[in-house]
């Protein structure tokens, strides 16, 4: 029997799931604020629906799994705003309630390892939304909630290969700076994973088995494309956004035994040293 699952805010990471869920066992209903992307739902078997239209609520009645991928605004949730009476009322009926979170609201360990029990304290004003977005789905009674953090990710459309080829990658260098990072395949399958196999109230670390400083990735992209190493350049000089800025503010080790513990995952990309060659065979692939 065919089930259905609701995805607000269907973006990067939804769509990788939605094209790994198989078509004959879900039905999948996303929302957007983009008009334009509502053709490319469609190609993947997802029925759009704008952020404002008056038909959410009739298919939000019909699920029984609920994604929130949305990310959080200064007021709070944008999902619990308009939705709460719903999932207060309604959510204890749901298979499945998986929101996506972030490593950031473990805040700076200073390079050290981290793990869902580690105590939570962002630093950076996306972490802090992050945190009080989780309390809040957590503050409501009997929720089937499962909550998943995210590391940096990276896949299709979202490697470094276009920069390293342009000139314009940096190797920032700021001494014991470790960043995690998970390719989208591999959310994917935790997600999948976790909708087979429901345990409300789990939280999860999703990101592969090699932190590493940043510029190494950037140094692995240069190897694979055959061109110069790009110049490193120290931290306090280097040419960043007050967002991009904001990543350096933090450095820790995440650690994701559970996810291979508890949903049984195997990683297709362990490390960026086997996620970037598959991607750039993809790249390559699709150019030629």
């Amino acid at each position: 029997m065919q089930k259905n699952l609701f995805s607000f805010g269907h973006g990067y990471t939804a769509q990788a799931l939605s094209r790994m869920l198989p078509k004959a066992d879900w039905a999948i209903t996303g929302t957007t604020r983009k008009p334009e992307k509502q053709e490319q739902m469609r190609q993947d078997n997802v029925t759009p629906l704008l952020w404002d239209s008056p038909y959410i609520d009739a298919a939000l009645a019909r699920a029984d799994a609920v994604l929130i991928s949305a990310g959080p605004e200064a007021q709070g949730d944008p999902v619990l705003g308009r939705f709460s009476s719903f999932f207060k009322k309604q959510g204890p009926k749901l298979d499945w309630l998986g929101y996506l979170s972030t490593t950031g609201v473990y805040g700076d360990h200073a390079g050290n390892w981290v793990d869902e029990t580690t105590p939570l304290t962002p630093s950076t004003r996306r972490g802090k939304l992050r945190l009080n977005a989780e309390q809040a789905w957590r503050a409501i009674p009997d929720l089937p909630l499962h909550i998943f953090r995210l590391a940096g990710i990276y896949g299709p459309g979202r490697g470094p290969f276009s920069k390293v080829r342009q000139g314009t990658a940096q190797r920032i260098i700021k001494p014991n700076q470790i960043f995690s990072r998970i390719h989208v395949a591999d959310i994917a399958q935790v997600l999948k994973a976790s909708l087979h196999s429901p345990n409300p109230g789990a939280i999860y670390n999703v990101c592969d088995d090699d932190p590493a400083p940043p510029q190494d990735v950037i140094g692995h992209a240069a190897a694979l494309l055959n061109t110069p190493l790009p110049a490193e350049i120290a931290f306090e000089k280097a040419d960043l956004s007050p967002m991009a800025r904001s990543f350096y503010a933090e450095s820790k080790k995440v650690r994701n035994q559970r996810i291979k513990t508890e949903l049984g995952v195997n990683l297709l990309y362990p490390s960026y040293r086997d996620g970037l060659p598959a991607l750039l065979e993809e790249e390559t692939k699709n150019q030629s």
